[in-house]
């Protein structure tokens, strides 16, 4: 399987994101991949090579534009502070990767969805959150904020990632989420996994002090759930 550079250009600001296709020809369904709050990373890649394995296309987005990426902590915060102060300006970029994805050539145009990780989790839910023209979302051990903005009626079926212990994303935050998506009469599902912190899907996430941790179990869990997502939202 080989990525291949895929440019997005919105509002004059050329995003660097990358392509990766299954084996076989034809139209494939493909999945958007919104990474970590670092930009486009080893998880994002990691992933698209698992939904290749599984038949579908991938297309791992640039949010933030130029192919950025935060090598610690504080460069990271710092790229995804401006989307997270401005849902307005996340949205409209996430629009753009939706249609941008749409007329990718291999692409079955009808056959979209979206994941995201962290950062990309909430990335993920604020497209479904914009009715988004998308089959469904998935967020794995992401951000619940609601984006305060007056959002479309959503269209996506959605799948929630959760660590239990994920202090970054609290109980009560998760069932606020619930409680968000019911108001908005959304198809949506919900996985908690106890003893299970965040970042819990990447095999190098390693600061518990932090409240981010790698668990094989429940990482497996999740992907197993959400390949059983999208067999059925793409059928």
């Amino acid at each position: 399987m080989d990525f291949q550079p895929f440019q997005m250009t919105h509002q004059g600001v050329v995003h660097e994101g990358k392509i990766a296709f299954p084996a076989g020809g034809g139209p494939v369904p493909v999945v958007l991949i919104f990474p970590t709050f670092s930009g486009v990373d080893q998880l994002a890649h990691e992933a698209a090579e698992r939904l290749c394995g599984w038949g579908y296309g991938a297309i791992i987005c640039d949010v933030y534009g130029d192919g950025r990426t935060g090598e610690t902590r504080e460069e990271s915060t710092a790229l995804m502070r401006p989307f997270i102060e401005d849902r307005a300006r996340l949205r409209d970029v996430l629009l753009a990767w939706a249609e941008a994805a749409r007329g990718a050539g291999g692409v079955d145009a009808s056959r979209i969805a979206a994941i995201g990780f962290c950062f990309g989790g909430l990335c993920a839910l604020d497209l479904a959150r914009a009715g988004a023209d998308v089959r469904a979302v998935g967020s794995f051990h992401g951000l619940f904020t609601p984006s305060g903005l007056e959002d479309g009626q959503i269209k996506a079926k959605i799948a929630v990632y959760h660590g239990w212990d994920d202090p970054m994303a609290t109980p009560e935050q998760f069932v606020a989420l619930g409680r968000e998506l019911t108001d908005a009469g959304a198809d949506w599902q919900a996985h908690a996994y106890g003893g299970t912190m965040h970042g819990f899907t990447s095999p190098r996430a390693a600061a518990p002090e932090l409240g981010v941790l790698y668990n094989e179990v429940a990482a497996e869990r999740a992907w197993g759930s959400l390949r059983t997502f999208l067999a059925e939202t793409f059928a």
